[in-house]
């Protein structure tokens, strides 16, 4: 594997980055988070494997780790190789993950990711259904192990009753993370999946509860919330956003009024924080929309290096900031931070394919 080295860090203290923080339930040494990561590398049956306990051991020196999204059921599983944690199988095998994070001094979360429509019969086991708010096909594809790549299966719409049994699902999820050891969830609230689906006038054309207005279409996540934080307690739950974010055909009429009020509404159920992706949009500032109207600690992400986190952290712009690919290619990334060495890039061609290269094998400085 070979991989370019960026110029080096300057030898700066860092010390907003580098200093402890208070999240909810959770103490961190330091205010440098994973940023979770699809990465496909769990078991065909959504177990996690051998690598990935090796590949978050080694990253947890980060304040906080927040594992990839994982399916709460296998209606929700959207990716080949993608982790779950609905099966006592998958629950054991996070449990392994965790108990190594743990052994070394680190704390990690499980973001909880129902795909809904974003998926194919090609990946998931025969006879599971793709759901979705609205019977609306997504447009675009997905990778697939058999067959290549695939365009979106046409979802069906969600029932009344269904959608309560999803919102169960998410409790159940919760659960059992916390029963595999994780110290928080976070509820994936982005990318066009179904939270978002159900969220964005675009995808969500119900004319119940959880339809119609901008209050029912965040009525779904909302109960998710609830569901999560009367399972684990609300301060071992996270909320993470992308307002304006386009990905998987997802569109909104005004994402910053459908994000204002989710904010709004979760705001009062007390989460350990709220995880806030930059805007793709240049006329919505969703940081500044989220400081307005969230009160408790926010982690921001997208695009920021070290000193630039270190200088938002110092600011009073967020609480923390999640790196992403800082750490696919650098999982000794928070030692790197505090003594100003060089930042490796990583190598996108391995990003999603099985086995360690390219995932396990990043060496330390």
């Amino acid at each position: 594997m070979t991989t370019l080295n960026t110029e080096a860090a300057p030898a700066a203290t860092r010390e907003a980055l580098l200093a402890p923080l208070r999240l909810g339930a959770l103490s961190l040494p330091n205010r440098v988070v994973m940023a979770p990561m699809t990465r496909n590398r769990a078991e065909a049956d959504g177990v996690p494997s051998d690598i990935m306990v090796d590949y978050y051991a080694e990253r947890a020196e980060a304040g906080l780790i927040i594992a990839e999204g994982t399916w709460p059921s296998v209606t929700g599983q959207a990716y080949c190789r993608q982790p779950g944690i609905e099966t006592p199988a998958q629950v054991d095998g996070w449990r392994r993950v965790t108990e190594a994070v743990q052994a070394r001094g680190g704390r990690i979360a499980l973001q909880i990711m129902h795909a809904g429509r974003i998926g194919s019969r090609h990946i998931k086991p025969a006879g599971v259904e793709t759901v979705a708010p609205s019977a609306l096909q997504a447009a675009g594809e997905v990778y697939t192990d058999d067959a290549g790549m695939q365009p979106f299966d046409a979802p069906r719409a969600l029932g009344r009753d269904e959608v309560r049994g999803v919102v169960e699902e998410h409790r159940r999820a919760a659960l059992n993370a916390r029963e595999a050891g994780f110290d928080a969830v976070e509820l994936h609230v982005t990318s066009g999946y179904l939270p978002m689906q159900f969220l964005c006038s675009g995808s969500n054309h119900r004319d119940d509860e959880y339809g119609g207005s901008l209050v029912g279409r965040v009525r779904f996540v909302v109960e998710c919330l609830e569901a999560m934080a009367e399972a684990v307690g609300a301060d071992r739950v996270g909320l993470r956003i992308n307002p304006g974010n386009t990905f998987n055909d997802t569109a909104d009429d005004d994402p910053a009024a459908s994000h204002a009020e989710l904010i709004r509404q979760a705001d009062a159920l007390g989460l350990a924080y709220l995880h806030v992706m930059r805007s793709p949009l240049p006329t919505l500032d969703a940081f500044a929309l989220a400081r307005e109207r969230f009160r408790g600690p926010l982690i921001l992400n997208d695009g920021f290096d070290p000193d630039s986190a270190d200088a938002a952290i110092a600011a009073g712009e967020g609480a923390a900031v999640s790196f992403a690919r800082h750490f696919i290619g650098n999982p000794d990334l928070v030692r790197r931070i505090r003594d100003g060495l060089t930042l490796e890039r990583f190598d996108r061609k391995t990003l999603y394919t099985p086995g360690p290269r390219g995932y396990s094998d990043y060496p330390v400085a």
